[in-house]
């Protein structure tokens, strides 16, 4: 057939990873209201259940013919104030303004913002968040198998929080669970679970940055695992700029290009200890 002039036809729309910390169905998302819309500058709690529970040993148990000890202290504990801050994903659209309404530039900042947040929420609650506050487990020896590295981790989870936490995996490790059946999908919830029960967000914005404690960089053929408690996120309303009773402001009479942007705000909330491990993607 000769070539001709290309036909316009509808854009090949996409999908997010459904196993992405938005879309993880052991994480609790809610929309702010506009009576809670202060809420997107921050906000914080008092920590729950991160201070462990004791047995006490009786002293009246002790065998017969030994000294009784004395009666232990029961240890009390302060709970800490806990914090969530805001995280702005945003994503905008360009072109030049002949041929290219506002209307077009809105539906495609709208639609890059809608397929990409995800990502964009994973990578700034790593910068913001996982990287910023873990204790790294990483043995003097270097990274471990994936399998020890969830091992480790979920030791380290069980210690300091009696709950179900979450695992965050980069995307470009997360094939390598399936080799040691260390997930499994959760039938009612479409959750991935690990054999002790927890989640697990698989993140393509981990991936991207890939970052350990205190920023640290993973080197190539290895990658940084963490866990949290639960996640809790907030979510702000999209904003486009400008909004349509100013679309003519969207162009630059320079260059006469339009620029439309959306972007809105969320706050991604877990609780307690957070620890990390280096893994092997590539041994």
């Amino acid at each position: 057939m000769p070539a001709g002039l290309r036909s316009t036809v509808e854009a090949i729309a996409g999908t997010p990873l459904p196993h992405g910390i938005l879309g993880a169905s052991c994480t609790t998302l809610y929309d702010v209201t506009e009576e809670q819309i202060h809420e997107l500058n921050g906000v914080q709690w008092l920590g729950l259940g991160c201070c462990p529970a004791r047995d006490w040993a009786d002293p009246c148990e002790t065998p017969p013919g030994e000294t009784p000890p004395p009666p232990p202290d029961k240890e009390f504990c302060r709970p800490e104030v806990e914090h969530a801050a805001p995280i702005t994903v945003y994503a905008g659209a360009e072109c030049s303004a002949l041929g290219f309404s506002y209307d077009e530039a809105r539906e495609q900042a709208l639609a890059s913002l809608a397929l990409g947040e995800q990502h964009a929420v994973e990578a700034g609650f790593m910068r913001t968040k996982l990287s910023m506050e873990a204790v790294d487990l990483t043995p003097p020896g270097g990274p471990l198998s994936i399998a020890q590295g969830v091992a480790v981790l979920e030791g380290c989870l069980a210690e300091s929080y009696g709950g179900v936490g979450t695992l965050h995996v980069p995307a470009g490790a997360a094939a390598l669970l399936g080799c040691c059946n260390l997930l499994r999908e959760d039938p009612q919830t479409g959750s991935l679970r690990t054999l002790a029960g927890n989640c697990a967000v698989i993140g393509a914005g981990y991936s991207y940055l890939n970052t350990g404690p205190a920023g640290t960089p993973a080197d190539p053929g290895t990658a940084w695992l963490y866990i949290t408690g639960p996640l809790v996120i907030r979510r702000g309303p999209v904003d486009v700029v400008p909004d349509r009773s100013r679309a003519s402001a969207s162009v630059n009479p320079r260059n006469n290009d339009r620029r439309v942007l959306a972007e809105r705000t969320y706050l991604v909330g877990t609780t307690c200890k957070v620890c990390a491990v280096l893994v092997e993607t590539c041994p």
